[in-house]
This record gives C-alpha cells, sequence and structure tokens, in this order.
C-alpha cells in the first residue's frame, strides 16, 4: 500500500500551531529555578541596598518596623511557650487584647513557623529569611503555572518560565509594598497557586487538593487571598474560552460549578480564622473613610518601568525584557487569535479595573483602604506575565512583533516620562535592559533558523538572564533606598532594646501588676521587649480600647488603631502599672547603626488589677476632660484645674505651689515648655495623631505658672488643658483602693480571677479595656457578657461573692468552628466521590481491555469479528 499523507498539523487548543502535541509533563527544574534565582536577585538588592542583614542600614520601614517585626518576635515567643496570653488573648498590649485576629491578619502563614528556628534577639534576621522564602516560594509556584499552560510542557523553554516567574516575584509590587508588609507575599504566592486550582477544576482533576490549597491561602492571609482569588477567577474565565474553545457549555458550567465547589469548600475550612478576622473588623477602632482618587494614566505608564516607588500610584514594574515579550502577544501570529485576543482583552480591563471606582471597591472587599490603594497589583503583574509566557513559549516572536512591542514600550515610556516616581536610575536601567533583550530576541531568532550554533540558545538565555535580574536588582536597590529616605522608619534591634528587655524581665510581676517597657523608636514595644502596656498597634485594635485611652489622655498613631503608652502616675495607678522602664539613647539614633542605650526601672505602689467601686454612673466623656475623667476613673479627685489665660502663645495658670504640672493638648504640634523648663514636643495631628499629655515640671513658690508654646501651626487646646497634680492626694488613692481591691490576682492566658475581701458591694473593676468576647462571673454565678466601668471590665458585687472571674473569647470563634466542621465534612464527602468515580473508571477501563481480548481474530488480521460486533451493539 502507497503511504499514508501525512496530515497538516493542527493548531495547538491554546497557543501555537503546529509541531508536535506537546508532552503534558512540566519540567521540574522550573520552580526550583525560579525559587533559587528570585532568593538571589532579591538578596542581591538588599546588598546593594546596603540594608541589614547584609549591610548597616535598617529595613524597619513603617510598618515592618512597627508591626509586624514586634509581632513575630512576640509569636517566636508565643510557640515555644514564653508568653503570659494564649491564642485567644495577648496580655502585653493594649492592656490586653485579642490575640486569634491578629495571628489571622498577621502570623497565619505557615513561613511564620520559621521565627523559631532564629534566636530571640535576631527578630531582624527571621523576618528578613521568612520574607525572603515567601518571594522565592511565589516565583517558583508562577513557574509551576506558566509550564502547565500550553504550548509549554516537556518541549517548551522552561528556562523561559523560571525567569518569568522571578520576574513576577520580584515585581515592584514586590519591593514597594510586600517586602515591607510581608503577611501580603501569602496573596503573591497564592495568585499562581489558584490559577492552578483554577486549572485543575476546568479539567475535572484533584478535587481534595483544590480546597486543601485554597484553605491554605486564605489562611495565611485572607486579604490578599481574596484578591488573588479574584484574579484566579478571571484568568478561568479566559482559560474556558481559550484553552477549549469547542467545549459545550454545559462542560463549561460544569467546570464554573467545580472551581466554587472548591472555593467555597477551602474558604469554609479557613473560616475558623477568616470568621474570627471578619468579625474583629466590626469592633475595630475605625479609620476615616476615604475616596478613591485615580492615578494619572502617566502615573500608571510610569510605574512600569524600574526604580520607581511610590505606594500611591500601582507599582506594575515586572522587568522591561518581561514587559517587551508580554507586549508582543497582540502580534505573535504564532498564537492562536482567540489566545491573542481573550488574554490582551483582559490585561486592558484589569488595568481599567485598578482605575475605577466601584471596581476599586471591589478589588478591596468593598472597603477603600487608608493608603496604598492599589494593594491588588499583584495580580496584574502576574496576568502580563502569563502573557509573556503564552506569546514566549510558541516560539521566538518575529521581528514584526518584536518592532510592534517595541513601538508600544516606547509609547508607554514616552507617556511616563512627567512621572513624579520617575527616578534617575529609572531610563539607564530600563534602556540597558531593553537593548540586552533585543540582542536575545535577535539571537533567538537566528538560533530557530538552521543551520545554527547550539551556542546561540545559551547566549540568549544568559543575555536575557542579564537584563532582567540585573534590573530587578537595580529596582529593589533604589527602591529599598528610596523608601528609607521618605517615610517613617525604626532603627535595628540593638544594645538599647536589649537593655530594655533585660530589664523588664528582671522586673516582671504578672499578674500581681503589670511592667511597661516605655516607649522606643517603632511601636509595639511590649510585643517586642516584654512587659504589659498600653501601646498596640493592629488593625484590630478595639474602638472602645481606643476611645477609652483618648479620653484619659494617651496618644496615638495610625488614626487610633495604635495607642501608646503614657508615663502618668494616675493612669499608673487605674492600669496597674506597679513597673516603669524608663531609658534613652546614649547617642544619636541612626539609619546605618543599632542604637545604644540605657535603662532604668522604677517600681512604685500601685493598687491591684481588680478593684471595688462604688455602683456608680459608670461613663466618661470621650470629648471632655482627660484629667476629669482620670479622676472620674481613679474614683478620687487628684488635679487642680485653673482656669487657663492665654496671651499670643503664652499660658498662665495659677495651681498649687509644688504640684506636678500636666499639660493636655492633644491636637497641638510643636513644642510646651514651663517658664525656665525644657521644652516638650508635642505631635498632634488629627486625625493620624494623637499628642500625649505630658509633665512640664513644678509650679513654683509664687502658685503662677506660664506654659510657652512653640507652635508649627494653628495652636487647637482643648478648655481645660492644664492639670496640677497633688502626688499627695494620689498616694491616698492608692492606698484606699489598694486597701479595697483583690487580696489575690491569678490569671490565664485568656481570664482574670480575683479573690476579694468579704462583704465586698458595688462593681470589681478590672484593669482590662472592655471589648466584645469577655464573660464575667462574681463568685458561682453563671458567666455573662462583660459590663463597663468607663470603659473597663466590670462585675457587679452583690456582698456575697468574694470571688470574681473573667474570661476572653473571640467573637465568631464558634462560628468558625462549626462553617470549618461542615467544609471539613464536605471535602470528605468529596473524597469519597473521586474516589469512587476513580474506582468506576478503573472498572470500566478494566473491561474495555478484556473486550479487547476477547476479539483474536481482529487483533491478528485486522478484520472484524462478527460475535464481538454482535456484544457491542446488544445483538
Amino acid at each position: 500500500m502507497p503511504p499514508a499523507a501525512t496530515p497538516a498539523p493542527a493548531p495547538d487548543r491554546d497557543g501555537a500551531r503546529g509541531g508536535p502535541r506537546p508532552d503534558r509533563r512540566p519540567p521540574r527544574l522550573a520552580p526550583a529555578a525560579a525559587g533559587l534565582l528570585t532568593a538571589a536577585v532579591f538578596v542581591l538588592a538588599t546588598a546593594l541596598a546596603r540594608s541589614h542583614p547584609l549591610g548597616p542600614y535598617t529595613r524597619n520601614v513603617v510598618d515592618l518596623g512597627q508591626q509586624y517585626l514586634p509581632y513575630h518576635a512576640y509569636w517566636r515567643a508565643f510557640l515555644l511557650g514564653d508568653t503570659h496570653g494564649d491564642a485567644f488573648l495577648n496580655w502585653n498590649s493594649g492592656f490586653g487584647a485579642g490575640f486569634l485576629g491578629d495571628i489571622g491578619t498577621y502570623l497565619s502563614s505557615p513561613f511564620s513557623l520559621l521565627v523559631v528556628l532564629f534566636p530571640a534577639d535576631r527578630p531582624e534576621l527571621a523576618l528578613y529569611v521568612v520574607t525572603t522564602l515567601k518571594i522565592a516560594a511565589a516565583g517558583a509556584a508562577m513557574a509551576a503555572l506558566l509550564v502547565r499552560l500550553p504550548p509549554a510542557g516537556r518541549t517548551g523553554p522552561w528556562p523561559l518560565a523560571a525567569l518569568l516567574g522571578t520576574a513576577y516575584a520580584l515585581s515592584g509590587w514586590t519591593f514597594n509594598s510586600g517586602a515591607s508588609v510581608p503577611m501580603w507575599l501569602d496573596g503573591l504566592i497564592a495568585f499562581p497557586l489558584l490559577c492552578l486550582v483554577a486549572e485543575w477544576a476546568r479539567t475535572g482533576r484533584r478535587p481534595v487538593l483544590g480546597p486543601l490549597v485554597v484553605a491554605v491561602a486564605w489562611t495565611a492571609n485572607f486579604y490578599t487571598a481574596y484578591m488573588a482569588t479574584l484574579g484566579a477567577a478571571l484568568f478561568l474565565a479566559v482559560r474556558l474560552c481559550t484553552a477549549d474553545p469547542d467545549g459545550t457549555p454545559r462542560r463549561r458550567l460544569a467546570a464554573l460549578l467545580r472551581a466554587a465547589r472548591t472555593v467555597g469548600i477551602g474558604v469554609g475550612l479557613a473560616a475558623p480564622l477568616v470568621l474570627v478576622v471578619f468579625r474583629g473588623t466590626t469592633y475595630a477602632d475605625p479609620t476615616p473613610e476615604t475616596v478613591f482618587a485615580p492615578a494619572s494614566w502617566a502615573e500608571l505608564a510610569g510605574r512600569l518601568l524600574p526604580a520607581t516607588a511610590q505606594v500611591n500610584t500601582p507599582a506594575l514594574f515586572i522587568g522591561t525584557p518581561a514587559l517587551l515579550l508580554a507586549l508582543t502577544l497582540p502580534f505573535h501570529r504564532a498564537v492562536a487569535p482567540r489566545v491573542r485576543l481573550a488574554w490582551t482583552a483582559l490585561i486592558a480591563l484589569v488595568t481599567l479595573s485598578l482605575q475605577w471606582g466601584p471596581t476599586h471597591l471591589l478589588w478591596h472587599a468593598g472597603a477603600s483602604p487608608n493608603g496604598n490603594p492599589y494593594r491588588q497589583t499583584f495580580v496584574l503583574c502576574g496576568l502580563l506575565l502569563v502573557a509573556a509566557w503564552l506569546s514566549g513559549a510558541a516560539g521566538p516572536p518575529r521581528p514584526a512583533a518584536v518592532l510592534g512591542a517595541a513601538a508600544l514600550l516606547g509609547a508607554l515610556a514616552l507617556a511616563g516620562r512627567t512621572s513624579a516616581d520617575i527616578d534617575d536610575w529609572t531610563y539607564p536601567a530600563a534602556g540597558a535592559a531593553l537593548l540586552l533583550a533585543l540582542a536575545a530576541a535577535f539571537l533567538a531568532l537566528r538560533a530557530a533558523r538552521p543551520p545554527a550554533s547550539r551556542a546561540l540558545p545559551v547566549a540568549a538565555a544568559l543575555l536575557l538572564l542579564a537584563a532582567q535580574a540585573g534590573e530587578a536588582a537595580v529596582s529593589g536597590m533604589r527602591t529599598e533606598r528610596q523608601q528609607r529616605a521618605a517615610v517613617a522608619w525604626a532603627p535595628r534591634i540593638g544594645p538599647w532594646q536589649r537593655a530594655v528587655a533585660a530589664e523588664v524581665a528582671r522586673a516582671d510581676a504578672w499578674p500581681a501588676h503589670r511592667t511597661d517597657p516605655g516607649p522606643l523608636p517603632g511601636g509595639n514595644e511590649p510585643l517586642l521587649l516584654g512587659g504589659e502596656g498600653a501601646d498596640a498597634y493592629s488593625s484590630l485594635t478595639t474602638e472602645n480600647t481606643s476611645r477609652t485611652l483618648d479620653s484619659l489622655g494617651f496618644g496615638h498613631y495610625a488614626k487610633g488603631r495604635h495607642p501608646e503608652t503614657l508615663d502618668n502616675p494616675v493612669t499608673d495607678a487605674i492600669f496597674s502599672i506597679g513597673t516603669r522602664i524608663r531609658s534613652a539613647p546614649t547617642e544619636p539614633v541612626r539609619q546605618d547603626a543599632a542604637p545604644r542605650g540605657t535603662a532604668t526601672a522604677t517600681t512604685t505602689p500601685v493598687p491591684p488589677l481588680v478593684t471595688v467601686r462604688p455602683a456608680r454612673d459608670a461613663t466618661v466623656d470621650p470629648a471632655g476632660s482627660a484629667f476629669r475623667n482620670q479622676e472620674l476613673l481613679l474614683g478620687s479627685s487628684v488635679y487642680a484645674l485653673p482656669a487657663v489665660r492665654r496671651a499670643g502663645t503664652t499660658l498662665t495658670a495659677r495651681c498649687p505651689a509644688g504640684t506636678e504640672l500636666w499639660f493636655w493638648a492633644p491636637e497641638y504640634e510643636g513644642t510646651a515648655a514651663l517658664a525656665g523648663a525644657a521644652p516638650v514636643p508635642y505631635d498632634g495631628r488629627p486625625p493620624a495623631t494623637r499628642a500625649p499629655m505630658a509633665a512640664l515640671g513644678t509650679v513654683p513658690a509664687g502658685g503662677e505658672a506660664r506654659v510657652v508654646l512653640a507652635p508649627e501651626g494653628e495652636v487647637r487646646l482643648p478648655d481645660r488643658p492644664v492639670g496640677c497634680l497633688d502626688r499627695g492626694r494620689l498616694a491616698t488613692a492608692v492606698a484606699r483602693l489598694t486597701a479595697t481591691g483583690a487580696t489575690r490576682v491569678t490569671a490565664t492566658g485568656h481570664g482574670i480571677a480575683a479573690e476579694l475581701p468579704p462583704g465586698s458591694t458595688g462593681v470589681a473593676v478590672v484593669a482590662v479595656p472592655r471589648a466584645t468576647g469577655w464573660r464575667c462571673a462574681a463568685g458561682d454565678a453563671e458567666p455573662v457578657s462583660a459590663r463597663s466601668h468607663r470603659g473597663l471590665l466590670a462585675v457587679p458585687l452583690d456582698g456575697r461573692a468574694t470571688r470574681v472571674s473573667c474570661t476572653f473569647r473571640p467573637p465568631g470563634v464558634r462560628l468558625g468552628a462549626a462553617v470549618g466542621g461542615a467544609a471539613l465534612l464536605a471535602l470528605l464527602a468529596t473524597a469519597l466521590l473521586a474516589r469512587r468515580r476513580a474506582r468506576s473508571r478503573d472498572a470500566g477501563s478494566h473491561e474495555g481491555r478484556q473486550e479487547f481480548t476477547d476479539r483474536p481474530h481482529e487483533a491478528r488480521s485486522g478484520g472484524r469479528d462478527p460475535d464481538y460486533a454482535a456484544r457491542r451493539t446488544g445483538a
């Protein structure tokens, strides 16, 4: 017989036309190579920026130093059993704050467990390693996704997948946002993994592993996982249109239902944490409502370029070579038209969604964030790199496609020239990377034309690697340096902090009384250094905590979600702060050195944590005098509150000679000084910051006090800004509260109990801000929701009970456990159903093989067995 004609190669189902059908087994080298390359380039960028631990300069900018470093230091102590609190409650911060919500917000990533491998005095190194591993994992995850997208496979260019995975992990979003907010990096990892889950749902594979991946992603950081889930849904929509163009609506609907089931079960499994965080946000101190203001298109275009840093514009840099490759997709004729059209349209629509108010709210779960309004940018970066892969994996783009992409890139670079974010390194770095990328493209095209040297593909790959990695390292270096120069920072951990921590450990007497580590540059000192103070910076700081402390003269940052400590003897008595650490640096605090300092512990008599008060009016006036509110909560009058006369920037008041003059001006920015004394700084810039009250000195013998102001803007003072403290009266009040208060106080991980003198009546006041979740009881009574006494926990007393107890259970934990249990049952049912279907397929496959062995004549001669045909037709 004549040889059969060779049929024309059919187009790939989702990509290149022609060529052999790719091997569906993806290379395993791509994820590993991407992870290693990502880690190497990120470390190189840190070294070039001379940032710690690879240089002398601090990395502790903004929330990295104020939140994530202290939280990870406390997390290490918690995991090793060295904290007073447990998973429900943190006794160190905010005079007692819920902790499970903070775990779900900041610490629930599996990578955070690695902090236990590092010494207690090296939290910065631990957090840097965790950050590096997260970024490397994101690169590996993206590479794993890319090599599973046709036309990849074993015959596809896995080195390109590794390089594009690195480009994703080292995008501008990572350097500008993720590296300084490490919890968001879990969303960077989640996006490619959830896209893989979408692929499994589309093809009906891995029905059990898919929900588990979703659960881990949402547990690690539900906020960015939500954004990643939206991005994966868009990815799935395009894949349903392009990967199976001949599929029926019924098949597509089935895929969507499988995806919905997968996400539903996965989110349900994460509910024990997610619902606690969600409920926590409903009780958190509300931040001022913000109105989204989109960046200009010039700013957006500029952020595609390297070495740009700004939190109010989208950090879209993915590397000039990767961007050039992505821009070739619309012009690459080796890619199926439907693929080019669908992915180009998706990227355009997602870009527009970043700039439109309603979709901005959709991306951010219905609430416009305070600061950094483009937190979802990593999803667009990922989609751009999928487009780059689909173009590059189909073969080297032809010169016309490269020229078209270069023209688009040039237009974007020209449009971004007016952006305020452009750095001196931006255009030189982009230009050098572009030249290397074009040279690599030329060598790749030449290597595709036989005869060609085997060295050409290697040379092209090396040029592309140098361009992409070099530009990313330069961009990371410049971003870190710009952040250090432009935003708030905290110094490195050094001898000063260690001296304070040593004093806290020596003096800590919990629960007999609290030990406050005092203020240091940064924040969240009780988490970082130990002790039990007011300072607490969390997105879940409750509104009652913030308002109660504000009303007593405490200061705050972060629009109320970061109360700071107050060195005041009256509030020390109210909150049973018996030991206070006072410290100071012995040298200027600099970015390029770990500070040295001294620390001294001072112990004073204070009432116990649980005291007994008369059953009177239990409210304070948040807008009233902080001095009067302190007296109401103390139960005694200890301040003289004089009328104040103001003449320009001088205040005059008369107080008893020898009393201690305190000045309270929460909205004042500048300095205040008692005549003849050193000025005291105030930093009141509402609503972001509130200045705490401070002591200015001792009232002179004549009784007349003059306060001299040096304002930095408009002077805004309360009606009674001056209070003169009588230390003798305060000592009497402390003695009275001690005599009638608890004789013994015990504390557990999330509870507190006290023994009271017999016959106690009125209310037992626990020096803990009341929050939803506290339940208290007197004697053997059933616990009920805690009452409030001027913002603190209160338990009514009838004269018979000699013991009171309170326990804390985070709101949402029971509902979360119920939802999680239901999701677990659904997962088990899915696993059983999948196993049954697999057995049915195996049985059908075995029957088919058996039928084939029953066809001896057909098998040997190529003819038909009439009996076999009859059996098949049922005859």
